[in-house]
């Protein structure tokens, strides 16, 4: 539900104009160096106030409650919160009954029978993705060196994103984008097969996130187009660096040691100051909704940060999982039991 990861736990939490949201990490390891400027950088990147994004500006400076000692991790549970202030929930008080074409409004009132949060989309809201990033923040410090970087490549349909962008304001509409993000440094076999594939597992938090639609690896969905020669990627030496990187650096579910590739699609915000038709659950009847309050043109572009926070935390998970319990027994108790078993011919196979 509300929680993700095996070794490293994240446990997610709040509304986005409650009293306030974050995140709860259970299973960072002890004598991390983590102070409140580690999370500034980041969490700045997420903000709105930029163009094509919303209005509304948290300061999202992070009250780390628990898990934090002297400026190391302690081992324990770590909780970092957030408080909302700048929120208007008079903007979204039609929103109770009639729901915006696209957004969560309608089936979070049908699941929950009204009972749900409805000011700035609740818990369904981006605001939480704020959560995510800290995650993400202390993610990056366990994989280190490797590293991570996520950054729109196309907005509406186009590589001139400042211009997308400024087109869409002047229609009163907004528009979708597509993001790439790329990990460097992994070592080779990290991931689980057969469920928990390094493709599982981020496509499962990377769709947790509002409004990704979809995800591709490497060559993604163009090498359906593609001949077995030219997707193939030629090894060239003992590490496993090859001439291209047409499987995103997976092979088998496992990390190959070449960059992780993938891309995602964000769709166009649901809240847009056009007029749209909808229906009025109170009523039964159909009418005109005119969305007030603050929105973005462009959300995606406030998400590379949050893809590298869920790709950090995913490979953080597994790099964890790999060092508690690696998949081959290296002893002299493994060699001795082999022996007394007769060798390696008395397993079958």
């Amino acid at each position: 539900m509300n929680s993700f990861g095996r070794i490293f736990r994240v446990h997610i939490y709040g509304e986005s104009h409650g009293e306030g949201l974050g995140i709860l990490i259970d299973g960072c390891p002890a004598g991390l160096s983590l102070e409140l400027k580690d999370f500034l950088g980041d969490l700045a990147r997420r903000k709105g106030g930029k163009k094509g994004t919303t209005a509304r500006v948290e300061d999202d400076v992070p009250q780390m409650k628990s898990g934090i000692f002297h400026r190391r991790t302690t081992g324990a549970p770590l909780l970092v919160e957030f408080k909302n202030t700048d929120i208007r929930t008079e903007d979204y008080e039609q929103l109770k009954d009639i729901p915006r074409p696209g957004h969560a409004d309608f089936c979070a009132f049908r699941k929950f029978e009204g009972y749900h949060d409805w000011r700035g989309g609740g818990h369904f809201s981006g605001r939480l993705t704020a959560g995510l990033v800290v995650a993400g923040v202390v993610a990056k410090k366990i994989i280190a060196p490797a590293t991570v970087e996520a950054k729109v490549i196309e907005a509406g349909g186009s590589r001139d994103i400042q211009r997308a962008v400024e087109k869409v304001l002047k229609d009163n509409d907004s528009i979708g984008a597509i993001i790439e993000c790329r990990v460097r440094g992994l070592s080779v076999g990290l991931g689980e097969p057969f469920f928990d594939s390094v493709e599982s597992m981020i496509a499962h938090i990377v769709f947790s996130i509002p409004g990704i639609k979809g995800i591709e690896f490497g060559s993604g969905f163009a090498s359906a187009r593609m001949r077995g020669s030219q997707h193939n990627d030629l090894i060239v030496d003992t590490e496993g660096k090859t001439k291209t990187n047409h499987a995103g650096g997976i092979n088998g579910g496992l990390t190959n040691g070449n960059p992780l590739l993938f891309r995602v699609a964000v769709k166009p915000t649901p809240s847009i100051s056009r007029i749209q038709r909808t229906i009025n659950l109170k009523t039964g009847l159909r009418e005109d909704l005119e969305i007030r309050g603050r929105h973005d043109i462009c959300f995606a572009l406030r998400l590379p940060v949050v893809l590298e926070a869920a790709a950090a935390v995913v490979l953080a998970d597994f790099l964890l999982l790999e060092r508690i319990s690696g998949r081959v027994l290296k002893s002299k108790n493994r060699d001795s039991g082999l022996k007394e078993k007769g060798g390696k011919d008395d397993f079958p196979g």
